[in-house]
This record gives C-alpha cells, sequence and structure tokens, in this order.
C-alpha cells in the first residue's frame, strides 16, 4: 500500500516526499509518509485524490484531517500514516526531525 501512496503523490507532483519506518516506535502505524505541496490549493488536491485512489485499491473510506483549510492534511490509510503540508507549515512543525531523529526521544 506504501507504494501506492507514493506514486499518487509522485502522480499529483507532491514536493519532497520522506518515508519514516515507525515499526518499533509508534503503534499508530507502521510507516509515515510526509509531503508538500506548494499552495492549500494543492495540498487539497493531493489529499483529494489520494483518498479516492486508497479507496479505491482498498474499498475502504479514508479518514482524512485538515480541510478545508488544507495548511495540514493528515490521511489514515490503516498502517500508514500521511502528512501533506504546504512548505512553511511543514518547516515549522518538522515532522521528520520528530520522528526520525532517535537520539532525541527523551530530551527536551
Amino acid at each position: 500500500m506504501a507504494d501506492t501512496v507514493i506514486n499518487s503523490l509522485e502522480d499529483d507532483k507532491a514536493e519532497d516526499i520522506t518515508v519514516i519506518d515507525l515499526q518499533g516506535k509508534s503503534s499508530l502505524a507502521d510507516v509515515m509518509i510526509i509531503a508538500s505541496g506548494r499552495s492549500a490549493r494543492h495540498v487539497a488536491s493531493i489529499a483529494d485524490h489520494l483518498a479516492q485512489t486508497v479507496k479505491d485499491a482498498t474499498g475502504r473510506p479514508v479518514k482524512l484531517e485538515g480541510l478545508p483549510n488544507a495548511d495540514w492534511v493528515l490521511l489514515d490509510v490503516g498502517d500508514i500514516i500521511v502528512h501533506l503540508f504546504r512548505p512553511e507549515v511543514r518547516a515549522f512543525y518538522n515532522l521528520e526531525k520528530i520522528w526520525s531523529d532517535d537520539s532525541a526521544h527523551g530530551h527536551a
């Protein structure tokens, strides 16, 4: 399913696609995928298309949060969590650093 998600993001010209393995780090999901859109409209378009693609592939609707604002949209695809951001919002929250830097755990 991760390949389906990544292919959809690439087809929609999502930028800076990052895949983080969460196995052993979180019980929420096995994989986190983070990507950016150029604008709120682009983020919303990517999210809508991805939700439809995943629904077509699995037969199940996708939980989607963050629309209509589309600064940060979260899609829950079962074992995969997808975060779509506008670039400046992504830089502000810096999820890649939080989830991929093991040495940061337990430090303020």
